[in-house]
């Protein structure tokens, strides 16, 4: 059965039906210059959260209760799906659903922006005609009415962006520490104690004459790894070949959980070792990236513990680099440190981390052509079954001077065994290697 569809007006508000157990609100645009940010404040009689746990947003989609639960859909669109019987049972008297631009612009340059209420029998749409020139909006509420709800179209422009509209619902914001703060890797030698440590203390005494004893060496998890990258390189002939090895990462909101549970760092433990191995100085190039990106302080194998969470622990609501997903604008950056600032004739191999939700195409595609001159090599790794947009036609990519990348997608990373990790990870650098020498790329 269609729904009874209700238009709404600024400041003007209708009731759902009463017979409903469920609502889905939805919030979307048809065009936006910045990701579309979309958060739920389940706020009491005093306009506050009753603790920052109500707060609905990409890195937290649902309170306590799963009364109001978060489903993004795209960039420019998600939808909350709401419990009304378990609402009506609660101290919430309203929900308050808002967007913010992760980015360039403002809602002046949004197109299409709608949230809409939906029930058993009735849809509330309510469509934002005026732009506004903030890059926060109030869209609407969702408020008690007797013994049922009633949505109220807002449509109010928020100054400042998501920080100040969370504080403005109760929503506590702890002040950034200041950048880099406590992201220097150490460099007092290896750690005592390690998850995967062994110990070596030399050949057998029986085959060793008049040498004192060795001292044991505790080999780390780094140490572990290395022998399975030098195996995975003999295998390609690349054992004797050296390289600047850099690897980036992700930091989009979608990542929360992979960095939440630890995924990123053992990542980056595992390119590390392919620098330890194989970079002309074992030293690591790290960069993350969301809307922003940054280069965080290289590292070599006695600087990797805990390095995700000292330098860039994970997505940030408030600042940071933003939850949107913009790798145009981390290779522009790393292109430039590696032909520009700091050129060299070693080939650079990228390990590159993305979870998907690639939709920047032309200028992904400008970029790769671009550095094909160049002695750069991407190997693009995705985490999970996502969309990963031109990553996946790289082998049908025109244009380039030699073919100077590779993709491979991982469902999970922790179920695949280091040997055959290493072994996609270099499926096509040799390929890459001898061409860009053929063709004078590569001069070392």
């Amino acid at each position: 059965m269609n729904p009874n569809i209700i238009k709404l007006v600024s400041g003007s508000n209708a009731k759902l039906d009463e017979a409903s157990t469920q609502a889905t609100v939805k919030i979307s645009c048809s065009s936006s210059p910045a990701i579309l940010d979309i958060s739920c404040f389940m706020v009491g009689g005093n306009g506050k959260v009753p603790s920052d746990d109500f707060f609905i947003f990409y890195n937290q989609p649902a309170d306590p209760k799963h009364t109001v639960v978060f489903n993004p859909i795209d960039k420019c669109s998600g939808e909350f799906a709401i419990d009304l019987r378990a609402l009506r049972d609660s101290a919430i008297e309203k929900c308050v659903f808002a967007a913010t631009l992760d980015g360039p612009g403002t809602f002046a340059d949004v197109r299409g922006c709608r949230i809409s209420a939906a029930g058993k029998g009735t849809e509330l749409v309510y469509e934002i005609m005026d732009g506004n020139a903030e890059t926060s909006l109030v869209l609407a509420e969702l408020y008690r009415h007797g013994g049922g709800f009633k949505l109220r179209a807002v449509g109010r422009g928020f100054h400042g962006g998501l920080k100040p509209l969370a504080e403005a619902h109760g929503v506590e914001v702890e002040d950034e520490a200041p950048e880099n703060s406590g992201a220097q890797p150490h460099a007092q030698g290896v750690p005592g104690h390690m998850e995967a440590a062994a110990t070596y203390s030399g050949p057998p005494k029986d085959t060793v004459q008049e040498e004192a004893p060795r001292p044991a060496l505790n080999l780390t998890k780094i140490d572990l790894l290395k022998q399975q990258v030098g195996i995975s390189l003999r295998k390609k002939n690349l054992d004797q070949e050296k390289a600047r090895v850099a690897v980036v990462f992700d930091a989009s909101g979608s990542m929360a959980q992979l960095y939440a549970k630890g995924v990123v760092q053992r990542a980056f433990e595992r390119v590390l070792a392919v620098a330890a191995k194989m970079d002309d100085d074992g030293m690591l190039d790290v960069w993350f990236f969301a809307t922003k990106s940054k280069r965080m302080p290289s590292v070599n194998e006695h600087g990797y513990e805990d390095y995700v969470k000292r330098t860039y622990p994970g997505p940030k609501m408030f600042g940071g680099l933003g939850i949107g997903n913009n790798e145009p604008v981390v290779m522009a950056d790393l292109i430039k440190k590696y032909t520009k600032e700091e050129p060299g004739d070693l080939p650079v191999y990228v390990v590159f981390f993305s979870d998907g939700g690639i939709y920047e195409t032309p200028k992904i595609s400008k970029l790769l052509i671009q550095s094909s001159k160049h002695n750069i090599f991407w190997q693009f790794v995705g985490l999970g079954n996502a969309d990963y947009g031109v990553l996946r036609e790289l082998d049908d990519l025109r244009g380039r001077y030699v073919d100077n990348a590779d993709f491979f997608a991982l469902d999970d990373l922790d179920e695949v065994s280091d040997e055959d990790l290493y072994d996609r990870l270099f499926n096509e650098y040799p390929k890459w290697l001898r061409e860009a020498r053929q063709k004078g790329v590569v001069r070392s």
